[in-house]
């Protein structure tokens, strides 16, 4: 889909879908329980309905009851295959799972989830008592179990999901487990499947995120949570918000309950000079002229590209830190960032693990989300503050977030699609 956004003037209040991370984690939790668990304000992005389907194809029962997913567990393969869509958090978090059925099971999927990194499982679920194969380090992957447990080591600097997969599928395994992590990325996003754990009857030990001990011969048992607003798609209405909007704006539906890494927006905003106000009805924001600020982004890499696209409209460059956590998203993010802002007249500058990002007058433009949805919402923030910007493939966005545009214009942005 093409559709270009022209600038705009923003104000009024939009409530965020349900957060992506949270509920696909949710949905394997719901699984592995022994009984029907409860997600309210399910998430219904592209990612967490491919979810929704492979626990289905794991043996899962679900039902929407008066808006609410209704998850009957129970593990037992359906086939001899699970199709993961363009989910690499889905990819990487069930690979272990599936590892505990006795069942050669192969996991595929498509899209740029083809190119992402695996082949870490090669190490990690053989040294746990299973057996595994990739492609060269890429899907599709056959795997085997069901998991012993045992003690490993696992390198954490390529990304969190991996650890994720095993904290969710070693306390079913037959013997206790200890990982020793190193170099771990994304600590937030472990405390949320810590989180999530917890709320399923799942006890996990860690030591500063570097020993995680795990009993093995754990049940989960049903849990009916409420899936919160998802602070990754909230962050790009908040910098739209930022660099367009009026006194009366206004974000609903984000929780506390759970850790979202991307919640670290907030201290992007204001180290920028917005200006907040938690209120009843939601998380206010105030547009004034941005100052040129450095952000450390390396826990939270999601927030790059919007934090991009609203450093463009601040006084002075700004320096976002954390750029080798870029590559390996759906599309290598930081190359994307400084060659689509450069059709825009925007200069990005690549130094080591910075970004730099030069202020500038935004020119109409057509820019090209490489089919990623992160991009497509920068690209969007660009268009609403700057100058007409048409966006090739726009569409991406519905991998998190579906109504990304409908909100927009809802909020008063001016869109024309074709």
């Amino acid at each position: 889909m093409k559709l270009t956004v022209f600038p705009s003037s923003l104000e009024g209040s939009v409530t965020v879908p349900g957060s992506k991370s949270l509920m696909q984690r949710a949905l394997a939790a719901a699984l592995l329980a022994n009984g029907t668990s409860v997600l309210h304000n399910p998430a219904s992005s592209a990612d967490c309905l491919n979810i929704g389907a492979v626990i289905e194809q794991l043996g899962a029962k679900t039902a929407l009851i008066d808006g609410a997913l209704h998850v009957t567990g129970g593990m037992k393969a359906q086939a001899d295959y699970v199709h993961m869509g363009e989910s690499g958090l889905g990819t990487r978090m069930f690979t272990p799972i599936v590892a505990m059925l006795s069942e050669t099971i192969t996991i595929v999927g498509e899209g740029s989830l083809m190119n992402r990194p695996m082949g870490l499982f090669e190490e990690l679920i053989p040294a746990l008592g299973g057996k595994c194969s990739t492609n060269n380090g890429k899907l599709p992957i056959d795997v085997e179990g069901p998991l012993k447990g045992g003690e490993i080591d696992v390198d954490g600097s390529l990304s969190s999901q991996f650890l994720t997969g095993l904290l969710m599928a070693l306390p079913l395994a037959e013997n206790d487990s200890v990982l020793h992590v190193k170099d771990l990325k994304s600590t937030p996003y472990i405390d949320l499947t810590l989180e999530v754990l917890e709320a399923f009857g799942i006890a996990v030990e860690h030591e500063d995120y570097h020993t995680f001990k795990i009993r093995g011969k754990q049940q989960y048992t049903p849990a009916e949570i409420v899936i919160e607003g998802d602070w990754s798609g909230a962050a790009a209405i908040f910098a739209a918000g930022a660099v367009a909007g009026g006194n009366k704006f206004a974000v609903e539906g984000l929780g506390t309950r759970f850790t979202q890494a991307d919640e670290s927006v907030k201290g992007a905003l204001l180290f920028a000079g917005a200006k907040l106000m938690n209120t009843e009805e939601g998380l206010h924001i105030h547009s004034h002229r941005l100052r040129g600020f450095e952000f450390n982004a390396t826990d939270c890499p999601d927030l790059f590209p919007v934090l991009a696209a609203m450093a463009v409209f601040a006084k002075k460059p700004t320096t976002l830190l954390g750029v080798h956590r870029l590559e390996h998203k759906e599309s290598n993010r930081a190359l994307v960032i400084q060659e689509e802002f450069a059709k825009a007249g925007i200069k990005v500058e690549l130094i080591d693990d910075k970004m730099i990002i030069h202020p500038g007058k935004v020119q109409k433009a057509t820019l090209n989300s490489h089919n990623d949805h992160r991009i497509a919402m920068a690209a969007a923030i660009l268009g609403i503050a700057g100058a007409p910007i048409t966006i090739e493939g726009a569409d991406a966005v519905a991998k998190s977030y579906p109504d990304f545009f409908v909100h927009l214009e809802e909020l008063g942005a001016e869109i024309e699609v074709g």
